[in-house]
């Protein structure tokens, strides 16, 4: 196709009238050799129109993204999928360069996607020239070509940002070179603050930051280059800003590119200190340079960063990221003594003038809440906005001088003391003190000097805001209280005061963002105050109904936490208004679901809200008829999902399911069975792990009900089929087969039908390739099962099994399997099952196979090798019982952790995982052992999943079974108990007369349980007399 007519396709594909016809033209042609380079000298042509050159880059992309490396054939024998020719590819690398080069930005962004994927995949072996290129360019004292090549330098380093250290030779060997380069261009650019200067200066910090963010090759920089890169991002730090800039509109200020380029130097320097210039916290590689960076960088980087925060103090505009990554710089240098020592005499002012300041209510938090109050709560509880946000940043900062730094704390409070005495204190000024007092209220609860003055506080200072004009200081007063929750009370009438304040404002006050704040601090005192769950439950019903209001108003996730814990709290209060509340739960969901947006914010609300949901139907399954109620209206959300196939909500929409279906399964809840086996047809098998639970429901709490109609068992067998057959990722085979072990076992003697289909599916699909031990043992308890089930039967089956590429009969072959991996069969259950299933295998007699005579020797030793993994099992799961589940947490004592003046905040925690991970290699072979024997004791994810087998009440022990039919063999049939037990050594005959011991044990211990439970072992009450007479008088 020539240039011309690709023209007009590309232009025919923005008309809609044409769009359909042209995009089948291009799929026609773009196999075609030849074609991508054309598209690509297309996008560069001057005198085409923008759209078109934009429709033409946009297919280039796409081109490149998924057909420019070679591809595998999906099957043998099929054609190999499409893939750029090579000839188009040697093209399209030899130009994509110049093409970034010269290409408008609107181009050029597309086209830096391709060089990306072309890096991915070619660089080094086939794509060394991608160096040089860049290199000409960077020479070249034309500045047009400059930013081109940057940003074809910053794909390069963006390549290998994540790879580990010996994965990045290739490209510390292309920066040795270009490293040095980009540094004096940079130097040169300085001078220079045009927009177009500090355009390149903030691509060059951009690709600084990438090549160092997650690893430092020291290597390539050396203490005299590191040392020239911090003198470079110093001066841009400290470099004012054009005038003409303030003219600019405050809120579009951030993004001017002077700003961008201070917060490309800021990211640079703050990363390096946290990730390689903290000695205490850094691996053994870095741990020279940590040391070097501390004694020789830090004092001069945080003098900049004073001068910045002066500026800021004297009001001169600072954008809001750089102001944030400032005050987090600050917040790593508290922790070290020699950096401490250049903050400390500044670090009152700056608690005064900058951290006090950003704390308090401002112009801009005020218009948000009068004119968006729902955005106002968004950006509030929004924990992304948190990381960027120089308010959070005050925040912590002041949280870790005031808890790491003696005397800090102190004057930050004396501090707080004038704010909230003073005569006529500006309110808010009083909301940026209480906001102090919050952000510290954990460390002002275990120190001495101030725990027990609190209450006063409390009482004193933020009990009277409850009642301010200004909605704002109201919701402050409900945030410090929330902070305060662990505060212990010496009056109850205080804590009562905090509770009847805290819900007056839920439910009295006009302003959503005070009702949400009321709604966390009310939850918070509930779970810390023993008397406040008692003291608010007469109020329970409106406090709920309030909530569910506010949650539907404000879309906000957090909330639906805060239901979940009152639902779990209040379970009587809640019994009366469950309908109710998830009736307003439902309706708020489908609001979430109809609404424009379709953010990860609705999203997680909405998980949320099907999460309260499943919490009222967990804390409500005992009430039969309100169960009854609750399902009708959980259908419907049900049935919204699956309908309309909301993919991202299926996994709540099935465990709502489970819930339904715990004790018992309705007419309707069978209709919804049918929906998920469609659901499982139409949108795939990923999701059939999260449909297990249910499915293992259906099958086991009404199974008359389950195997009244055919279909049921067929949908069954269908849905293990579908992915035992079509590869999804062995994790769910192994639910699949689990399945079918579930449904033999619990429906034995009434689903004869099923154990051919059953038994051929599993043994199909262990002659493909397992890579797993647990899909292999799952698939062989399928078998083990039926065997189980009927052995007669499943022998005559197996003998009558023709299976492909099988040398042996399918009965030998798999006898010689099951013998061969019984150290496979882990937990309780599948040892269980492997014991019975051997000891139904040598009790068959005359029709015993030739597979298990010549595998006769092999039997009892795997056996015991069987039980001794079941005695390490039992006694694990008996160890979890026992354990207490309430854990007393410690209470720390803050002072301990406070630091002199001298001293280095340690981060021994950090510091020993990076010590493992750093030794991880080395102690691997070591713990294999150890590892082993874990996994060995420990229950396997699939027990949860219970049969028959598996109940409390279940009669069939396996010790009592194995002690009788090998006692049993010997009397009856010696020369096959000989050929058992004749090779065994004297270890394992004693391990066989420790199962007997342990067999009468269980079986004793089985016998009193049972006549204690029939209401024998009743001992009547006697009278103990208070003194005793041996043997009568002595007159």
């Amino acid at each position: 196709m020539d240039a011309r007519k690709l023209i007009e396709v590309l232009r025919a594909t923005i008309d809609p009238n044409q769009r359909q016809q042209a995009e089948e033209q291009l799929n026609q042609v773009h196999k075609i050799i030849g074609f991508a380079p054309s598209l690509l000298q297309v996008v560069m042509m001057n005198d085409v129109d923008m759209p078109v050159r934009q429709a033409g880059v946009i297919y280039l992309k796409n081109l490149v993204m998924h057909n420019w490396q070679d591809h595998e054939a999906t099957e043998p024998g099929q054609p190999l999928p499409f893939n750029i020719h090579e000839q188009d590819r040697a093209m399209i690398r030899d130009a994509i360069v110049e093409a970034v080069v010269h290409a408008p930005d609107l181009i050029r962004v597309q086209l830096a996607i391709c060089v990306s994927q072309i890096v991915k995949h070619d660089f080094p072996g086939g794509w060394t020239g991608i160096v040089d290129k860049v290199c000409i360019f960077l020479q070249n004292p034309d500045t047009s070509g400059w930013m081109g090549a940057l940003l074809c330098l910053h794909q390069l380093v963006k390549n290998y940002e994540y790879k580990k250290p010996d994965e990045r030779a290739p490209l510390n060997e292309a920066m040795h070179m270009l490293l040095p380069m980009i540094h004096q261009l940079c130097v040169q650019l300085l001078p220079d603050d045009s927009e177009q200067s500090v355009a390149l200066q903030k691509q060059i910090l951009k690709t600084f930051f990438a090549l160092v963010q997650y690893f430092l090759p020291l290597d390539l920089i050396s203490k005299e280059v590191f040392s020239q890169w911090m003198e470079l991002v110093r001066a841009v730090i400290d470099r004012p800003v054009p005038p003409h800039t303030n003219e600019v509109d405050k809120d579009d200020r951030p993004d001017l590119i002077w700003w961008k380029c201070k917060k490309r130097a800021l990211h640079i320097v703050t990363r390096i200190f946290e990730r390689y210039g903290s000695p205490e916290d850094v691996s053994k590689e870095y741990k020279q340079f940590a040391e070097y960076y501390l004694k020789n960088f830090s004092g001069g980087i945080i003098e900049v960063l004073l001068k910045v925060l002066d500026q800021y103090r004297q009001n001169v505009y600072i954008s809001p990221r750089v102001l944030q990554l400032t005050l987090s710089y600050l917040n790593v240098a508290v922790a070290h003594a020699f950096s401490w020592k250049f903050l400390k005499p500044h670090m009152l002012a700056i608690v005064h003038d900058i951290l006090f300041p950003l704390m308090c209510y401002t112009d801009s938090d005020e218009e948000l809440w009068e004119t968006d109050p729902h955005e106002y709560i968004r950006m509030k509880f929004d924990i992304f906005e948190d990381f960027i946000s120089p308010v959070m940043a005050a925040q912590t900062l002041l949280h870790t001088i005031c808890k790491k730094r003696r005397d800090m704390l102190q004057g930050a409070m004396s501090f707080v003391l004038t704010v909230l005495t003073s005569p006529n204190p500006n309110p808010r000024h009083k909301d940026g003190a209480l906001h102090m007092v919050g952000s510290v209220a954990d460390i002002l609860l275990k120190r001495k000097l101030y725990k027990d003055q609190m209450e006063l506080m409390l009482v004193t200072h933020v009990f009277p805001e409850y009642n301010n004009p200004n909605g704002y200081l109201r919701a402050r007063a409900c945030w410090v209280l929330h902070h305060m929750c662990e505060i212990k009370f010496k009056s109850e009438q205080n804590l009562l005061q905090a509770l009847e304040y805290t819900q007056h404002c839920l439910l009295n006050d006009k302003e959503l963002p005070v009702k949400v704040e009321a709604a966390f601090a009310l939850q918070v005192l509930i779970t810390s105050q023993d008397k406040a769950q008692r003291l608010i439950e007469n109020n329970i019903k409106p406090i709920i109904l309030e909530l569910l209001k506010i949650i539907r108003e404000t879309e906000n996730d957090d909330l639906t936490t805060v239901m979940q814990r009152l639902v779990c709290t209040y379970t009587d209060q809640v019994a009366p208004i469950a309908v109710e509340m998830t009736q307003h739960l439902a309706a708020t969901f489908k609001q979430v679901l109809d609404g424009d947006e379709g953010s990860d914010e609705k999203a997680i609300t909405a998980m949320g809200l099907l999460n309260t949901i499943e919490t009222i139907l967990n804390v409500m399954e005992e009430q039969k008829e309100i169960m009854v109620e609750l399902e009708k209206i959980v259908l419907n959300v049900i049935g919204l999902i699956f309908t309309q196939s909301v993919m991202e909500f299926y996994e709540e929409a099935l465990s709502l399911v489970y819930s339904l279906t715990c004790d018992s399964i309705s007419v309707d809840m069978w209709k919804v069975f049918e929906m998920m086996y469609q659901l499982l047809q139409k949108d795939g098998i990923d999701y059939f792990t999260d449909m297990m639970p249910a499915l293992h429901n259906f099958v086991t709490v009404d199974t008359p009900a389950f195997l009244s109609n055919e279909n049921h068992l067929l949908a069954m067998f269908n849905m293990c089929k579908a992915v035992l057959s079509n590869d999804p990722g062995e994790d769910l085979e192994c639910y699949a087969a689990k399945l079918l072990e579930v449904i033999l076992l619990q429906c034995k003697g009434q689903v004869d039908q099923c154990v051919l289909p059953f038994v051929t599916l599993v043994l199909e699909r262990l002659m493909k390739e397992v890579k797993t031990i647990e899909l292999r043992t799952m698939c062989m308890l399928v078998v083990i099962a039926a065997l189980q089930y009927n052995p007669q039967e499943l022998l005559r089956l197996l003998e009558g099994l023709h299976l492909p590429n099988m040398t042996k009969s399918v009965t030998t072959s798999f006898i010689e399997q099951w013998i061969h991996d019984t150290d496979c069969f882990l937990g309780l259950h599948d040892r269980k099952m492997c014991v019975l299933g051997l000891c139904t295998l040598i009790t068959l007699g005359a029709e015993r196979p030739q597979a298990v005579t010549e595998c006769a020797p092999m039997i009892v030793p795997s056996l015991i090798l069987l039980f001794n993994g079941l005695k390490r099992a039992y006694a694990s799961k008996a160890q979890a019982e026992e354990e207490d589940s309430d854990e007393d947490d410690d209470e720390d004592d803050d002072i301990d952790q406070v630091l002199e003046s001298d001293e280095d905040d340690i981060n021994d925690e950090a510091f020993d995982y990076l010590e493992k991970l750093q030794d991880k290699d080395d102690s691997d072979d070591d713990d294999d052992d150890s590892d082993e024997d874990d996994a060995d004791a420990a229950e396997t994810a699939y027990e949860t999943y219970s049969t028959p087998l598996d109940s409390e009440d279940c009669v069939i022990d396996e010790y009592v079974i194995f002690k009788e039919v090998l006692q049993n063999i010997q009397n009856i049939d010696v020369s096959w108990y000989t050929s058992l037990t004749s090779n065994l050594t004297q270890e394992q005959q004693k391990s066989i007369m420790d199962i007997f011991v342990l067999a009468d044990q269980r079986k004793a211990a089985a016998e009193s349980k049972r006549i204690e439970q029939s209401g024998g072992y009743v001992f009547q009450n006697q009278t103990v007399p208070t003194s005793f007479n041996f043997g009568g008088n002595f007159s």
